[in-house]
């Protein structure tokens, strides 16, 4: 079949059926190269635009591919995490109505923050409330028990979240930190525990629900472990050098269930964890991913041959 064929048969009722057929003959990113415009029954139409979802251990520089990839993009959207996302809800407390309410009466001088940083889906409230710069004690530790990641959620409401919020997904020409691997896998690991067996069945099932919208996933590969961390320590410093992101980080994964179970600390427990998740990260894109997905080196790639 040709993609003239393709593009003509009758049967083609409307962009999604489209899509689906170009996935099974032969995949979307290569004819999305070769064309923009399809024809069905003599009406014009335009193919999306791909969604990026850039992955990687921390420091394998994937902010610094989003501000390379958004720059050659400028008419995409951006999603760091703690924005509001239409998928991700790192650094975002997840609450219900009622306690929307109760977090804004024990907040009363931070209600006008809170309520420009809130937005509303359905039920819920989605607070950014990491962008909420002030020094009323314990607020920010307060909203973060609100997060759906480390533990707060049981393991099914987790992945109904998680399910849920990708399946209504149908955006556009957008890009995406870590909204596919990072955060979702260190609360399986690290809070529930879960094999890796199961994590693979997690990710088949979100192959699924994300089957016929346009994305890629550019995933940094990162070789050395160490030395990408010891960049980072360095980066996310004050004026004075004082570490911040370490040991908040080591604090992170020693406090965790699994942490305490395998007994890990300092760097070379992070190093063990780090290992670990990048050797499932990359089983899960050679196995459920591998059409979807770019390795690259991280901070060793060209750009140019990512999209």
């Amino acid at each position: 079949m040709e993609i003239e064929d393709l593009l003509t048969i009758e049967s083609i009722r409307d962009r999604n059926e489209l899509i689906k057929l170009v996935y099974e003959y032969f995949g979307i990113y290569d004819l999305l190269k070769k064309i923009k415009n399809y024809s069905v029954k003599g009406e014009t139409h335009t193919m999306p635009k791909l969604n990026f979802f850039i992955e990687g251990l921390q420091g394998a520089g994937k902010s610094t591919l989003v501000k390379r990839l958004s720059d050659r993009l400028p008419d995409y959207t951006v999603f760091h995490e703690g924005d509001y996302s239409p998928v991700e809800l790192a650094w975002c407390a997840y609450v219900t109505e009622a306690q929307y309410k109760d977090i804004l009466a024990r907040y009363p001088t931070l209600q006008k923050e809170i309520q420009d940083k809130t937005v509303t889906e359905e039920e819920y409230r989605i607070i950014r409330y990491t962008q909420i710069l002030t020094d009323v004690p314990g607020f920010h530790k307060d909203l973060e028990k609100y997060e759906i990641y480390n533990g707060n959620l049981d393991r099914e409401s987790f992945e109904q979240v998680i399910f849920s919020r990708f399946r209504k997904w149908n955006g556009e020409g957008q890009i995406f930190e870590c909204s596919v691997f990072q955060n979702i896998i260190d609360n399986q690991m690290l809070y529930f525990m879960m094999s890796d067996d199961e994590i693979l069945a997690f990710y088949e099932r979100l192959h699924g629900i994300l089957s016929g919208k346009p994305y890629r996933i550019l995933y940094l590969d990162v070789e050395d472990i160490e030395a990408a961390i010891g960049v980072i320590k360095k980066e996310r410093s004050d004026d004075n050098g004082n570490e911040l992101w370490f040991p908040l980080m080591l604090k992170y994964l020693a406090e965790s269930p699994y942490g305490k179970e395998h007994a890990l600390s300092g760097m070379a427990g992070l190093l063990r964890h780090l290992e670990k998740r990048r050797n499932l990260e990359r089983r899960i894109i050679d196995r459920i991913f591998k059409e979807n997905t770019i390795v690259v080196k991280a901070k060793d790639y060209k750009l140019d041959e990512m999209i």
